[in-house]
This record gives structure tokens, C-alpha cells and sequence, in this order.
């Protein structure tokens, strides 16, 4: 009997799994997030290493960061609205990619030869260099910005066809990357710096984007040709069918084809038939096409249907209670170490891959409105931990002692001890100056307020990832196709602009005994995301938002201002 026939099969399968565009998509997101990861980790800290110990350069760069992405973010979608999609990921991808591998080439040059750039025109050059290094930083987080509208915005849809339930699936498994990726990259790189120098540092993350550029460009190429939808957009689309509408009396005059005449009368009916083009507008009208662009995307932004679904998304950003520098410095100050601190980074990365897949079985069992719906209830039910922790034995909430006590203190200290907390110096907006070293600091009466707050936040992310993954895919799937770069573009930006007012928040109170504060607003911005979330689900499904097994209807895909008045 032969038995080959199964096991060839099966092989066969598996084969086409592994060179499939989707398994391609998902090898070229892994590189892609890991060179990302291991740069924005480590150019946080060579920033700080370079300028002594100080928060200030990297303090500036997240602002220049923030700030580029926040203005360019509906220009940079709309740069992918308008061009083939072949080209924008090849080019973003060179652009990030030899971006990163200039900026630490540079890294090198300031590590090994810091000490002559300082005698170097007073100082001059060094400050030179240290700009080029966050301006060159910047253009990379700008095309990785492009990269991942491309990819996960773009690609990943016209991949997953016409198929809901194949789209979350592979949104899930992106986001799953994406968390591995954050906690393993940065380890990675952390130990060669630890056990190297950060000299090592940057040519190792230099040679990884030089050999990642190559093989990703190399998937993206394998992807396109696997996937013949890709090289099709609506817009280009709609452009010809104007330009054949345009080319097709003259033709049938003449008696030619449209295949014939329509290259030759290309230039010259593009120029006819749009008397408002910029060539008759002149340089004024060509200068300011970015602030049009910019208007025309937030208009565009503001009149989609899953407007307040982005909109509760983006309010989720304003909150301190996240794995990021804000709540760990925290942590520092309440008495937890580095390897505590690791573990729960690591609960905290285990509960988000536990929101990706459960998304996916709520979402097949309840549809996917109602999936950001229940998630929203999970996270702030989660939430309430934090708000509890905030009065909880050991909290050192408060509003008695002024915010900027602490800095006045800072500012006019006798000495700055270099053994003291610098953590605790980070809430007070420059280094650490106190009376005792850190490891004479009186024990915490309590770890229950810690422990409550960290709970919450850890058990939240279940809801959060989830409730993420819900928005991506209704902008996936109901914004239409030409329009899909520049609204995630300025969903990136109204991201960034909530991530820009939590830091501005914790300016205004750095002082850890009004964390508690901050806190309860964080927690208040949620719940506003949610109830703007609620508003948007009840809207689709009305009553039927509250039955789990009825069928939902997909959202209109047809912007508010080509509703009619009535409406």
C-alpha cells in the first residue's frame, strides 16, 4: 500500500503555509519590529548617555518626535493615498532603514571621539552632531510611521481579501509580534550594550538594519507578486476611468482606440481637464498643497462614520498608566526594583497576548462591535484597581504637597549627590539632588498601593490590546480604500497628540505625591474613550448592542458629508 500519497500532502500544506503572503507579511513585520524596537530603545539611552546622565536630549527628541508625527501624520497618508503601493513600502523602507544606519554610524563617530568634539569650536561641533542625530532619528520614526500604514493598514487588508474573519486573525498575529518584539529586542540589545559598550551597540544595530533592509525589500517583492491586488489602487483606478471618459469622443472621431490615443493625450488632457492643477496656480498654490493636504485629512478624518471609534482610541493615550518611563520611575520611588520591575513588564507583555486571542474567539462569537464594546468594560473594570490603589495603606497621594516643591528643592539643593535615587530625580524634572543616598531611604509602610496599582494596569491590557485590535480593524474595513493612508495618518497623529498632553500632565505634577492625580484623570480619559465608543456601537446596533449572538450589520462605509441634509 502506498502511504506517500497523505505525507505528501500534508508537506505540501506546510510548504505553501511558509510561502504563502501571508507567512511573508508576518517574517517581514518580525524584522521590521525588531530592528524598530531595538533602535528606540537604544537610542533612548545612548541620547542619555551622551549628554551626561541627563534626560534633556531624549526629553527633546521624544518631543521632535511627537511634534513630526502630529503635523506630517495626514500628509505622510495621503503620500501613501496617492502613490502605488509597491513604491511607498520600498521607499519607506530604504528611508528608514539607511536612516537608522547613518544615525549610528554617527553614534560611533561621537562615542569614540567625544572627548576632541568638546575642544572642537567650543563645543560646537559635538552640539552639531547631537542635532543630526535627532533630526536623522526623526526622518526614521517618519518613514517607520509610513511603513507601518503601508503593511499593517494596507497590505494586511487587500491580503486577507474579502474575509472578516481571516483580517482578525492576522491583525491578532501582528500584534502578537509586536509584543514579543518589544520585550526580546530590547533585551537583546540591552545585554550586548551591558557586556559590550554602546559603541558595540550602535554598529550592531546598524549591521542588523543593513542586513534586515535587504531581506525585507526581498519579502515585500515576494508579497506583491503573490498578491496581484496589490498593484491596483481605487484612486488610480478612478483616475483612468476619468481619463478614458475624457479620451474617448476624440477617439471615436478619429477612429482610434483608446488604447492607441490615450498615452499621447495623457499630458495634455490631465492639464485640460483640471484648469485648478498647481502648474496654473503657480509656486504660491504648490507651497501651501501640505496645508491643504493637512486640512483636507483631518476634514476627511472628522467626517468618517467610525470617527468617534478612532477618536476613543486615541483618548486611551492619555494616561500614565503604561509600562513607560512616567510609571516606572514611579515604581522606583515606592520601593521596586529593576527585577521586579522586569517580571511584571513581562506579566504585563504575557496579558496583552492574552487580549490578542481573545479577540479573536469574542469577535467570532459576538461580531466585532460589540467586541470594543465588551473590551472597553473589561479594561475600565480592570481600571478600578488603579483608582483604589490611589487610597490604598501605602499610597503617598498628597495634594497638600505642591508640584513644584520638589523642583524649587532640586533647583536650589547644596549638593547633588550622583548616588542618590535618579529615578526620584526624574519626577522632579532634573537629576536627583537629596540628603540621603537612595539605599538610606526609610521601607514603604505599605505595598499595597503599588501592588493594587500595578494589578490593574497589568490586567487591563487584556481589554486594551483587544479593544486596539477592534479600532484598527473597523478603520480596516470601512474606510474606503483611497482614502485609508491618510486617515490612519491622522489617527497616528491624534494618538501622538493625547500621548504629547500626558507628558505635558506630568510635567505639571512631577512630584510622586501627585501620581495619585494622575491617576484619577487617566482613568477619567478612558472611561471618556469608552462612553465615546459606546456612543458609536450604540449608534450601529442600537438595542442590539447588548445581545452577544445577534448578527451585526457592517458599518456604512459613506463619509457625513455625502449624507443627505435630512439625515
Amino acid at each position: 500500500m502506498d502511504t506517500s500519497g497523505p505525507k505528501k500532502t500534508c508537506c505540501e500544506s506546510v510548504r505553501d503555509f511558509f510561502t504563502s503572503a501571508k507567512f511573508l507579511i508576518y517574517m517581514g513585520h518580525a524584522m521590521s519590529t525588531w530592528g524598530d524596537r531595538m533602535w528606540n530603545f537604544a537610542v533612548a539611552v545612548f541620547l542619555v548617555e551622551l549628554y551626561g546622565n541627563s534626560l534633556l536630549l531624549s526629553a527633546v527628541y521624544g518631543l521632535v518626535v511627537a511634534g513630526s508625527v502630529l503635523l506630517l501624520g495626514a500628509i505622510i497618508g495621503d503620500w501613501v493615498d496617492k502613490n502605488p503601493r509597491l513604491k511607498v513600502a520600498q521607499t519607506s523602507l530604504l528611508v528608514q532603514n539607511s536612516c537608522v544606519i547613518v544615525c549610528g554610524i554617527l553614534l560611533m563617530v561621537v562615542f569614540q571621539f567625544k572627548e576632541q568634539l568638546v575642544e572642537l569650536y567650543n563645543g560646537w561641533i559635538l552640539t552639531t552632531c547631537y542635532i543630526l542625530v535627532i533630526t536623522i532619528a526623526n526622518i526614521a520614526n517618519l518613514a517607520s510611521t509610513a511603513t507601518a500604514i503601508t503593511i499593517q493598514r494596507d497590505w494586511v487588508v487587500v491580503v486577507a481579501g474579502q474575509d472578516s474573519s481571516r483580517l482578525a486573525d492576522m491583525n491578532a498575529t501582528v500584534r502578537i509580534i509586536d509584543q514579543l518584539t518589544n520585550i526580546l529586542a530590547p533585551m537583546l540589545v540591552g545585554q550586548i550594550m551591558a557586556f559590550g559598550s554602546p559603541f558595540i551597540g550602535c554598529g550592531f544595530i546598524s549591521g542588523w538594519n543593513l542586513c534586515s533592509m535587504c531581506v525585507e525589500y526581498a519579502l515585500l517583492w515576494k508579497v506583491y507578486q503573490k498578491t496581484p491586488a496589490l498593484a491596483s489602487k481605487a484612486g488610480q483606478k478612478e483616475q483612468q476611468q476619468e481619463l478614458k471618459q475624457i479620451c474617448s469622443p476624440k477617439d471615436s472621431e478619429s477612429g482610434q482606440s483608446p488604447e492607441e490615443s490615450s498615452q499621447p493625450l495623457m499630458n495634455e488632457t490631465s492639464v485640460a481637464a483640471k484648469p485648478d492643477s498647481p502648474k496654473s496656480h503657480g509656486c504660491c498654490y504648490q507651497a501651501t498643497e501640505p496645508l491643504r493636504t493637512l486640512k483636507a485629512g483631518w476634514v476627511s478624518y472628522y467626517n468618517q462614520n467610525i470617527f468617534f471609534a478612532g477618536m476613543s482610541l486615541a483618548f486611551l493615550y492619555m494616561t500614565v498608566l503604561g509600562f513607560d518611563c512616567i510609571t516606572t520611575g514611579y515604581a522606583y520611588t515606592q520601593g521596586l526594583n529593576g527585577s521586579v520591575l522586569s517580571l511584571l513588564m513581562g506579566a504585563s507583555a504575557v496579558s496583552g497576548i492574552c487580549g490578542t486571542v481573545a479577540f479573536t474567539w469574542v469577535r467570532k462569537k459576538c461580531g466585532l462591535i460589540r467586541t470594543g464594546f465588551i473590551s472597553g468594560v473589561a479594561q475600565l473594570a480592570c481600571l478600578v484597581l488603579c483608582v483604589v490603589s490611589v487610597f490604598a495603606p501605602g499610597s503617598p497621594f498628597d495634594l497638600s504637597v505642591s508640584p513644584f516643591q520638589d523642583i524649587y528643592t532640586h533647583l536650589i539643593g547644596e549638593k547633588t549627590l550622583p548616588e542618590a535615587n535618579h529615578l526620584t530625580g526624574l519626577f522632579a524634572g532634573g537629576n536627583a539632588t537629596t540628603a540621603a543616598p537612595a539605599e538610606e531611604l526609610p521601607p514603604l509602610p505599605s505595598y499595597m498601593s503599588v501592588s493594587l496599582l500595578f494589578a490593574g494596569v497589568i490586567a487591563a491590557r487584556v481589554g486594551l490590546w483587544s479593544f486596539d485590535l477592534t479600532v484598527t480593524q473597523l478603520i480596516q474595513e470601512n474606510v474606503v480604500e483611497s482614502e485609508r493612508g491618510v486617515i490612519n495618518g491622522v489617527q497616528n497623529s491624534m494618538n501622538y497628540l493625547l500621548d504629547l498632553l500626558h507628558f505635558i500632565m506630568v510635567i505639571l505634577a512631577p512630584n510622586p505625591e501627585a501620581f495619585g492625580l494622575l491617576v484619577i484623570i487617566s482613568v477619567s480619559f478612558v472611561a471618556m474613550g469608552h462612553i465615546m465608543y459606546f456612543g458609536f456601537a450604540f449608534k450601529s446596533l442600537g438595542s442590539r448592542l447588548f445581545l452577544c449572538c445577534s448578527p451585526e450589520q457592517k458599518v456604512e462605509t459613506v463619509d457625513r458629508l455625502s449624507l443627505p441634509t435630512t439625515v
